[in-house]
């Protein structure tokens, strides 16, 4: 539970949104805004961020093109050819 005090500017900015959005209350409208507020925080992570950061011990007898697409694609088809011999 939250509560927040508002001044009367801010109050009535809320109310002006409030009527703009004519199918929310006022905590789903502020839920929303905080939801929206932090997706944007996001996009400015990286996809490696936005998991939780790098892995701590990442592939290190890999070679080092296996991150170009074909690469990848061939090595996927391995590993399952191999796997359903």
């Amino acid at each position: 539970m939250l509560t927040v005090r508002l001044n009367e500017e801010t109050e009535q900015q809320l109310a002006e949104l409030l009527a703009h959005e004519k199918d929310a209350n006022r905590s789903e409208l502020i839920k929303r805004l905080i939801r929206e507020r932090w997706l944007s925080l996001q996009l400015g992570k990286t996809v490696a961020e936005r998991r939780g950061g790098h892995p701590k011990y990442p592939l290190t007898d890999a070679p080092p093109d296996r991150s170009e697409r074909e690469n990848r694609k061939q090595a996927i088809a391995n590993h399952l050819q191999k796997r359903h011999s």
